[in-house]
């Protein structure tokens, strides 16, 4: 299963770049994935789904198979907001949500899912 990932703070980067599995990084929408992926983001704003995943979703939401989402529990209620988003805009499931750059736990947790699609 490929990666397609959005990073601005390097955190869901750093997640990505752990599990070692093929990945296209989104920076501006403008990138095209032809195969099914599991889309890697962080949450904007207050729950916000960041404006480049957004315009990459438009063109590429047919290969979509689920969402991992990274954020941070000060947040309160919009923590990781954005993958649920995405879920539920897309028909997709949110398959995991990490805080910040997760653990390592996490990673494994994220190999182990990916590895079942």
């Amino acid at each position: 299963m490929k990666i397609a990932y959005a990073s601005r703070t390097g955190n869901v980067e750093s997640i990505v770049q752990s599990l070692g599995i093929s990945s296209l990084f989104i920076e501006n929408g403008n990138e095209t994935m032809d195969t099914d992926y599991v889309l890697f983001t962080y949450t904007d704003g207050y729950g916000d789904v960041p404006a480049e995943v957004e315009t990459f979703l438009i063109s590429n939401s047919s290969h979509l198979k689920g969402v991992i989402v990274s954020g941070d529990q000060s947040y309160g209620e919009a923590y990781c907001l954005a993958g649920d988003k995405i879920a539920e805009t897309y028909d997709v499931p949110c398959l995991y949500k990490v805080e910040n750059s997760g653990t390592d736990s996490d990673v494994i947790a994220i190999k182990e899912i990916l590895e079942k699609l």
